[in-house]
């Protein structure tokens, strides 16, 4: 039996583990298992002999989570239609701007530029610039010299800056954006969606070849509309509709005879407008699309 202290030692680093491995596997369950395998080794161990529990385990679970990478990345080339992350909702505060910059690095479009870095490289970014970890104990949790650690973290840094992913989009431009994509569906009258989208905007949706979806990325106003209008108003219409935070931003979860079927998030350019309509289909990654909350 594990006893008091070492449980409240861990619970009280199970935040931040959870919001690191989601970042870093942008699955749910898979982040849970790497948080549970850093548990039972806490468990395990003699810690006594560990000065930093912290950091003991953020490079336990950090390792573990490569491990879950490399696996996930081979069974994802065998995937059917566009992956994207498991989405999570989470809690967003409006009047602090600490919080909706951490809510930016849990979107789904920041998720998917990680998807575009090594292993490595990832963990490193997220260690150092989203969790605030010197580099000298980066580069030990990834067993590599502190100088290649800064390099992975520069080139990485540049990677996501170039990506244009992790700027915040004011609160009520998103609720503007949600009420204007709903109206569309709804109506299939896209006039006031069509001209807050940027001209370069794609859908792209995750049905895990579990349920009907379009399969490739559509692109251009023209297309997504129709898209839209056209196919979605039909194939949503006896759906119900809740607005709420999901994955640092305002989406849509869609249900059907109180069963979750969808949810819908969005990014956005520069300048507020939409850039990119995602729609996760996939009923295993919907599990526990509601209620749960990632920090």
């Amino acid at each position: 039996m594990p006893n008091r202290d070492s449980t409240t030692v861990f619970e009280a680093a199970r935040p931040n583990l959870m919001g690191l491995a989601y970042r870093i596997l942008g699955s749910r369950a898979d982040a849970e298992d790497a948080v549970q395998d850093a548990f039972l080794k806490w468990q395990d161990a003699d810690r006594a002999a560990i000065d930093n529990p912290a950091a003991w385990l953020t490079t336990i679970c950090t390792r573990r989570c490569l491990d879950l990478l490399r696996a996930a990345h081979r069974t994802r080339i065998d995937y059917v239609g566009a992956w994207l992350p498991e989405p999570i909702q989470t809690p967003i505060e409006n009047d602090m701007e600490d919080k909706l910059d951490l809510a930016s690095t849990l979107t789904t479009a920041f998720l998917l530029m990680l998807e575009r870095l090594t292993p490595k490289a990832r963990a490193a970014y997220l260690l150092h610039d989203i969790f605030d970890i010197s580099y000298s104990e980066v580069a030990a949790t990834l067993d590599m010299k502190q100088s290649a650690c800064r390099k992975l973290v520069s080139r990485a840094r540049i990677d996501v800056e170039n990506a244009k992913v992790r700027h915040v989009t004011p609160l009520d431009r998103q609720d503007e954006l949600l009420a204007a994509f709903q109206t569309a569906i709804a109506s299939g009258i896209p006039t006031h969606l069509a001209q807050i989208m940027s001209d370069e905007i794609r859908l792209s949706a995750d049905g895990g070849g579990k349920v009907p979806t379009v399969m490739g990325t559509l692109t251009g106003k023209d297309e997504v509309l129709a898209f839209l209008t056209e196919r979605l108003s039909e194939w949503w219409a006896d759906y119900g509709w809740a607005s709420t935070n999901i994955n640092g931003a305002r989406g849509f979860i869609l249900t059907k005879g109180g069963v979750t079927v969808g949810a819908v998030t969005f990014s956005y350019d520069e300048a507020g407008r939409v850039r990119d309509i995602f729609i996760m289909r996939n009923p295993d990654k919907l599990i526990h699309v509601r209620g749960d909350v990632v920090h």
